[in-house]
């Protein structure tokens, strides 16, 4: 890996970072336990699409952790780590067979993806199946803030793109 990539990929976890801390921050002006905007995930994103599957990985996962150790928030890095990887995964695999204006769509599976992850997470640590009544409620705030993200990727590569020409 050349210097200039490992500068690109330390800059975008940076601001991956910052992202994902300041929306830690952010009231919802609703009231759902364990949904947020995800908004950190646009870089994810936008890294597997420029970068790859295994550079946007590596990304994720720092940020995750140092994200999430800079918070104060380990317990919830469990919940990160199976929601952000089954996301990466599942966005990693959908990338080759969709073209740039489909990145809403790997957004919102991946949303939903990310959503199973810790839901299923938060059944083996709880040791109960009755956290999976709440799917439903997670399955439509994923495809609500998975298009948004989607969108918001979409955008930046549109935008990334003009500043290259």
């Amino acid at each position: 890996m050349n210097v200039k990539k490992l500068t690109y990929m330390a800059l975008l976890t940076a601001i991956s970072m910052i992202v994902f801390l300041i929306e830690a921050q952010i009231p919802l002006p609703f009231a759902v336990p364990g949904v947020k905007l995800g908004i950190a995930n646009v870089i994810t994103l936008y890294a597997i699409w420029t970068l790859g599957w295994k550079e946007a990985g590596a990304i994720l996962i720092v940020r995750i952790i140092l994200g999430n150790i800079i918070a104060g928030n380990v317990m919830a890095m469990a919940y990160s780590l199976a929601g952000g990887l089954l996301c990466w995964v599942l966005m990693s695999l959908l990338k080759p067979i969709m073209n740039r204006n489909q990145i809403w769509i790997m957004s919102v599976l991946g949303a939903i993806a990310h959503n199973a992850g810790q839901l299923a997470v938060a059944v083996f640590i709880s040791g109960t199946v009755a956290i999976a009544w709440y799917a439903p409620v997670l399955l439509v705030a994923a495809i609500i803030t998975g298009f948004f993200t989607g969108q918001l990727t979409q955008i930046l590569l549109n935008h990334m793109d003009k500043l290259k020409t």
